[in-house]
């Protein structure tokens, strides 16, 4: 049921065929879906840009098409069919979906979605919205991909990303040494900010050999990998013994097929890992999400909003996070 009115058609940004920034376009006139008894409708307020939607609109993932982007967002409730049960309509929640460039979003409220206070701000709706695919993404993989201890070395790059951000604050709060890597001495000072421990400048300095000075030799427990192609190299041959690379970006390009048989000189471990495998139960969901907004709530994690977009300048946010422009995390604010 739904107290709310509700229109037929509503504003997303959408692409119709794979290829750069030319396909992305903005659809005032695209359908708003009809739910069953089993979904909710979720009326957008704050939705977070994540450089994954490139991979898709490039073809490197697979999308059918047209495809409305986006991940993640935080609105409220307008309608629930009558099988929902812990939903209702009122309710504000934030939430992983694909789809949610848009003024609408229906999803089955099951796992990747959980309510808001009732007396949730403005603000709120923008931090839920900014934290929570890329939180929880920083904190599964820390704890499962690779389990960060005390006095640790890791290696994270792209560290100023919105990311690289979370995870600097969440490995350095565990006692670990951060050695980070960001393309400008601005974009380091951030991660320093955030509790790293070692900058490398990627772009003036030799990465491998940085890491193996402050390592004396040994190498890293562990290197956090967003940008791929370009850094892949570096990852494996900054590890330890023993030491595990997770690989879980491609911002300059995917990481090309090499000999397994390579991870043997040092008995390496290689993740491709992917947070909505990590939560994909309630039980971890909750989990999961539980101790995300205690982190936030406590500070033990701060959000770092790097600017605020209109939906219909989506186009312009995706040209800032793919020339590696920015630090922190992109919002789009989607209008009533």
């Amino acid at each position: 049921m739904s107290s709310f009115e509700i229109p037929k058609t509503q504003t997303v940004t959408l692409f119709r065929k794979n290829g750069g920034l030319e396909v992305i376009e903005v659809d005032d006139n695209y359908p708003v879906p009809t739910i069953n008894d089993d979904e909710i409708l979720i009326k957008n307020k704050y939705s977070g840009v994540n450089y994954i939607e490139s991979y898709f609109r490039i073809g490197l993932y697979p999308a059918t098409l047209p495809y409305v982007m986006g991940r993640e967002a935080s609105g409220v409730i307008v309608a629930a069919g009558s099988n929902v049960k812990n939903f209702k309509v009122g309710d504000k929640i934030a939430y992983m979906s694909p789809g949610s460039f848009s003024q609408y979003t229906k999803i089955v409220p099951g796992v990747a979605v959980f309510k808001l206070p009732e007396n949730s701000t403005e603000e709120d709706f923008q931090n839920f919205a900014a934290i929570l695919l890329q939180g929880l993404t920083a904190l599964t993989f820390i704890e499962e991909a690779y389990k960060v201890k005390k006095d640790d070395f890791i290696l994270v790059h792209a560290a100023a990303g919105g990311v690289g951000l979370l995870l600097t604050q969440l490995i350095s709060g565990r006692g670990a040494h951060v050695i980070a890597t960001a393309s400008s001495d601005e974009k380091l000072q951030l991660a320093k900010d955030a509790g790293a421990e070692y900058l490398i400048n990627s772009k003036t300095e030799d990465i491998l050999a940085k890491v193996l000075e402050i390592t004396d030799n040994k190498g890293v427990q562990a290197s956090f990998d967003s940008v791929g192609k370009d850094t892949y190299e570096i990852s494996l041959n900054s590890l330890a013994r023993k030491g595990t690379f997770v690989s879980f970006g491609n911002a300059s390009g995917a990481v090309p097929p090499f000999p397994i048989a390579r991870l043997a000189a040092k008995n390496l471990k290689v993740l491709r890992p992917s947070v909505i495998n990590y939560v994909t139960t309630k039980e971890e969901w909750d989990y999961y999400t539980t101790e995300l907004i205690r982190l936030v709530k406590s500070d033990a994690l701060k959000i770092n909003i790097y600017k605020i977009y209109p939906l219909k300048d989506y186009k312009l946010a995706a040209a800032d996070i793919e020339s590696r422009k920015t630090s922190g995390k992109l919002l789009l604010q989607i209008p009533n």
